[in-house]
């Protein structure tokens, strides 16, 4: 147990020290190459739930300790360790000896009291320390106050919800090769590996219980893609036609592009900035088997440097954003941004849709989305937009529905899917 403590312990502190969560774990499994895959998930999902949960761990454990522990290695050991005696299986007695054993591991053997004191004072007293914790409301919602703040002033009916949202496990969702199977066909294979699946959307399935990618039956066969239900709605939303010449402007890591390969023989650019998201759409186009896109590795917004003068009739921009919509599959975002975040990624948005609105030829569409639920980010950024641009129309989303006092086109997350914005915009 101890062990698996430990490293755990390691990915929170890299992730509390500013680094990402995927890359955190990506160098765990380099460095610890002997480590099961019941180990690796087991690592995760305490990696995970801990960074979730981490105000409402951290309210707790201020009131178990006198004053705050000068070792931060184990601040974050007592973090991970509440974390498993709260919200998941283990048997009590595993993880303090586990944590104490722990303690010594980590050189401070003479700690091995003080933890193994919290941890039953904990258990001890934890309606109590619950009780408390949710009297404050950046323990009772686990996210920074100023995020809290931001949601109540612009969603003032769902702050609550959306904040809650962000604490559930994300659905897993697959999305049909609609060139491969039909939906129906794909549930019928998942019926005959015993996978429990209910369908959504138009021509997504979501399984009962998340598994491997691996384990995913028809997966490596290119028979489905992983997918949320509300990224789903991108490819259909743009319109696309065969003989199109289409642009997606931040392809990686290609859900996007290959779902509009499968819907249209289309002259396809998938570009992106970051090679290794890019080698990632050439993978997936391979594993789908949808030949003839063009991949780009370049920097969107330097059109002069990469784009051969001919205007697109259909862009789609995905663009860089806060990603609040999706904090349940990324928790590490709730300790990695800032409040004077929202602005840069405002103007880098605002570069982007106003280089690309240049390609796009007359009469072609554009669909802007972002996985974020912040306004500043979302309709405010089209509603400048369509300011800057008299020759830029928004068209109606019969496809985005929308809950009671939200903005056009925005999605907030719930149980079927995550939090996502979409704008369509035309060109006269």
């Amino acid at each position: 147990m101890h062990g698996i403590q430990q490293l755990a312990c390691g990915v929170v502190a890299a992730v509390a020290a500013g680094r990402s969560l995927n890359a955190v774990l990506a160098a765990q499994w380099r460095k610890h190459p002997q480590l099961t895959s019941q180990q690796r998930a087991t690592i995760t999902d305490l990696s995970y739930g801990t960074l979730r949960f981490g105000a409402q761990l951290e309210s707790i454990l201020a009131q178990l300790l006198t004053r705050p522990l000068r070792d931060r290695s184990l601040h974050w050991l007592l973090l991970v360790s509440l974390f498993q005696l709260q919200r998941t299986r283990a048997a009590p007695y595993a993880v303090v000896d586990g944590a104490v054993r722990c303690a010594t591991h980590l050189g401070e053997p003479q700690a091995a009291g003080l933890i193994n004191a919290v941890l039953r004072n904990f258990l001890r007293r934890r309606a109590a320390l619950l009780s408390k914790t949710e009297q404050n409301e950046v323990g009772r919602y686990s996210y920074p106050q100023w995020w809290i703040d931001k949601l109540r002033a612009q969603y003032p009916q769902h702050a609550a919800a959306i904040l809650e949202a962000g604490n559930l496990h994300p659905p897993f969702t697959l999305r049909c090769n609609r060139r491969r199977n039909t939906r129906e066909e794909y549930l019928a294979l998942l019926e005959q590996h015993n996978v429990a699946a209910t369908a959504v959307g138009a021509e997504g399935v979501t399984l009962a219980r998340a598994v491997p990618v691996e384990r995913v039956p028809g997966f490596a066969e290119g028979r489905v893609s992983v997918q949320d239900a509300a990224a789903q709605l991108a490819a259909p939303l743009l319109d696309v036609h065969d003989g199109m010449r289409v642009l997606d402007a931040c392809a990686g890591p290609g859900g996007k592009a290959t779902h509009l390969m499968e819907i249209a023989d289309i002259d396809l650019t998938a570009l992106d900035s970051d090679a290794t998201r890019l080698e990632r759409v050439r993978q997936n186009f391979e594993r789908l088997r949808l030949g003839g896109a063009q991949t780009l590795f370049a920097d969107a917004n330097d059109t002069d440097r990469w784009w051969d003068g001919e205007p697109f009739q259909r862009i789609l921009a995905d663009v860089s954003c806060s990603a609040t919509g999706v904090v349940r599959r990324h928790p590490d975002i709730k300790w990695l941004r800032r409040p004077s975040d929202t602005p840069g990624y405002v103007a880098q948005q605002r570069g982007l849709l106003d280089s690309l609105w240049r390609l796009l030829a007359s009469g072609g569409k554009l669909l802007y989305t972002t996985c974020s639920v912040f306004q500043e980010e979302n309709s405010q950024q089209i509603a400048e937009f369509l300011v800057r641009h008299a020759d830029a129309r928004r068209l109606p989303l019969c496809a985005v529905t929308t809950s009671d006092g939200t903005p056009e086109g925005q999605l907030l997350p719930d149980n079927e899917h995550d939090g996502f914005f979409y704008a369509l915009l035309e060109k006269n």
